[in-house]
């Protein structure tokens, strides 16, 4: 059986996260080992959630995990609160990823033009280092253009997003797919490498 290694937050209220990833990729007929980065009581687009951090205990399961020889044919990183945690993304990746371990990078870190609140460019500049990684990079609309430096447009054609796909896979990506994206006509924009 496969093995894939999501690492994200856990969002109590709100359909995202370890949440909705976990069942979907267990009904896959894969096997979903979890590195919670953080506890949100909602989502981040509600005001002011509680958040509990953690990162120490994300640390210490990857400490446990090299004692056992855990290795992953898939990761999977998603929401990571901090630039400190994105150093924890890319330890994930040194130390559990084989030959042909898939890395996958959501950089969860906003939407509709705006990145989530605790974020800031620190962050966005971790998070373009950790993109590198990426076998596959699967920003929204919101993190390419943050990703890139690009001005975020509500209203998009396809050079737009020709160029903000190249600028991601100069980042050192492998492919590149921005998600969510669509055009007036209601049809769906996907491109990669």
């Amino acid at each position: 059986m496969k093995r894939i290694v999501v690492m994200q937050d856990i969002s109590c209220l709100g359909k995202c996260s370890l949440t909705v990833i976990l069942p979907v990729i267990s009904a896959m007929g894969v096997e979903c080992a979890v590195l919670p980065t953080a506890v949100l009581s909602t989502h981040t687009a509600f005001p002011a959630p509680a958040v509990a951090g953690l990162s120490d205990f994300a640390g210490q399961a990857m400490e446990h995990w090299k004692t056992i020889g855990a290795k992953f044919d898939g990761i999977l990183t998603g929401y990571l609160a901090n630039p400190a945690q994105v150093a924890l993304a890319t330890r994930l990746m040194e130390e559990f990823a084989g030959p042909d371990t898939k890395i996958i990078v959501d950089p969860a870190m906003g939407d509709h033009g705006k990145l989530y609140s605790r974020l800031d460019e620190d962050h966005v500049f971790a998070m373009s280092e950790l993109c590198r990684e990426a076998d596959i990079l699967l920003p929204n609309l919101t993190e390419a253009a943050a990703l890139t430096g690009t001005p975020y447009r509500e209203q998009v054609d396809r050079a737009y997003l020709e160029d903000l796909t190249q600028g991601l896979l100069a980042l050192g990506a492998k492919a590149a797919v921005i998600t969510g994206v669509h055009f007036t006509d209601n049809t769906i924009g996907c491109f990669g490498k």
